[in-house]
């Protein structure tokens, strides 16, 4: 959900691997984003729609993602919780 949040209204599986592995530096498979996609989407967190054919696509459509409302929520939830958890922290890490 982080990377729909980065990416906004126009996210996408592939711009959504294209992210994660910008920011993580890891190489997380197609197939594991899908499925959390559809989960996410069962949840009521993300909605999906068919995007319009592009041209860089050969005319193919993208399958468009965005955050709902319990999304937004769950990840402000998320936001203050790791706050908490980290606070202090910068004295014993140093400037990381």
């Amino acid at each position: 959900m982080l990377a729909i949040a980065q990416l906004g209204e126009e996210a996408y599986g592939a711009s959504i691997l294209e992210e994660l592995d910008w920011r993580t530096g890891r190489d997380i498979k197609g197939g594991a984003i899908y499925m959390a996609l559809k989960r996410l989407e069962e949840k009521g967190m993300i909605s999906s729609r068919v995007g319009p054919p592009t041209a860089e696509r050969g005319g193919r459509t993208k399958r468009l993602v965005r955050l709902e409302p319990a999304g937004v929520a769950s990840l402000r939830t998320a936001h203050v919780e790791w706050n908490r958890m980290t606070a202090g922290l910068d004295t014993l890490l140093g400037d990381a």
